[in-house]
């Protein structure tokens, strides 16, 4: 494996995580006391995934990994909304269940869409500000702190825009800020175990670049 296979590989779980997430979301579920909407551990998956690209290939690369993930909802987005508005066969008696799930999305990845571009950059972004402030060293610290930050405001853009009127929205941020932070706390040996990784492998030899044949 190369560091370039590495990268494809990484920005495959992160598009996977952060699609997923908009989906699952339209489930609320308990965990003790705790109430959140159920796509919280694949998302925080998606600032683990950042925060590995950020340290280990810099602050564009990480960007870019962003913006290609906002494609991939938009893509999403719309995709929902042609299954919806498409005329189902005669046989297939669904639709009511269908449209309560995916319906209730529409609403959810909007929510996720102006969440996500504002709480992801600002993640990469202060990342990038700690790194350069401990001249790159403290990764675990890095990794909590713009992590923590940047999913408290993740979450209340998300929860609010996403269920505001359809359900109780300080037990929803708290129970989903509670789930995200303690995920994240535990996220540290992961990043540590991927960018380590990641250090050791070659490089991509340029001269294998795609041919015309």
């Amino acid at each position: 494996m190369t560091k370039d296979t590495a990268l494809m590989l990484i920005s495959a779980v992160f598009t996977g995580a952060l699609v997923i997430a908009a989906v699952l979301a339209s489930k609320i579920v308990m965990l003790g006391p705790l109430i959140f909407p159920a796509g919280v551990l694949s998302y925080s998956v998606t600032f683990l995934m950042t925060d590995t690209v950020s340290e280990a290939w810099g602050k564009d690369r990480a960007n870019h990994l962003v913006a290609a993930g906002f494609v991939a909802l938009l893509v999403v987005f719309g995709l929902i909304q042609l299954a919806m508005v498409w005329r189902p066969a005669p046989f297939w008696d669904q639709g009511t269940a269908f449209r309560s799930i995916l319906g209730a999305t529409t609403r959810i990845i909007i929510g996720s869409f102006v969440a996500y571009l504002v709480s992801q950059f600002h993640d990469v972004w202060l990342f990038h500000v700690l790194k350069k402030l401990f001249r790159g060293r403290y990764l675990w610290l890095r990794n909590n702190l713009s992590t923590f930050v940047s999913q408290t405001i993740d979450t209340v853009i998300f929860i609010t825009i996403a269920f505001y009127g359809d359900h109780p929205l300080g037990g929803l941020i708290l129970g989903q800020l509670t789930m995200k932070l303690l995920i994240a706390g535990g996220d540290t040996p992961f990043v540590y175990l991927l960018v380590g990784t990641i250090r050791r492998l070659p490089k991509t030899p340029r001269n294998n670049e795609f041919v015309d044949q």
